[in-house]
């Protein structure tokens, strides 16, 4: 099976958004996390399964959550560009590369 990883902007989106969640209410965070998770397991079984939305970068919706993966994979690993909120533009996402 692949391996993840994750670009520090990325890793800064879900902390930042795990904090957000659990202002709202506590242990919410938590649950964030575990729908990315699960998320991100439903990848790894099947990278190529989700839609190309440009150029090599795919994406995922996380379910219960209006966030997105962006993610772009090869034979041994998966990289996750972004996890970021659907309301925002993600023609910035496109710098990261």
């Amino acid at each position: 099976m692949r391996t993840v990883k994750f670009l520090s902007e990325a890793e800064v989106e879900i902390r930042d958004s795990v904090l957000w969640y659990n202002l709202q209410q506590e242990g919410l965070g938590l649950e964030f996390v575990r729908c990315v998770d699960e998320c991100i397991e439903r990848i790894k079984r099947a990278p190529e399964l989700y839609p190309k939305v440009h150029y090599h970068l795919r994406r995922s919706v996380v379910k219960r959550f209006p966030f997105i993966i962006m993610y772009d994979f090869t034979e041994t690993e998966i990289l996750v560009y972004a996890v970021f909120h659907s309301k925002r533009n993600p023609k910035k996402l496109i710098k990261r590369r």
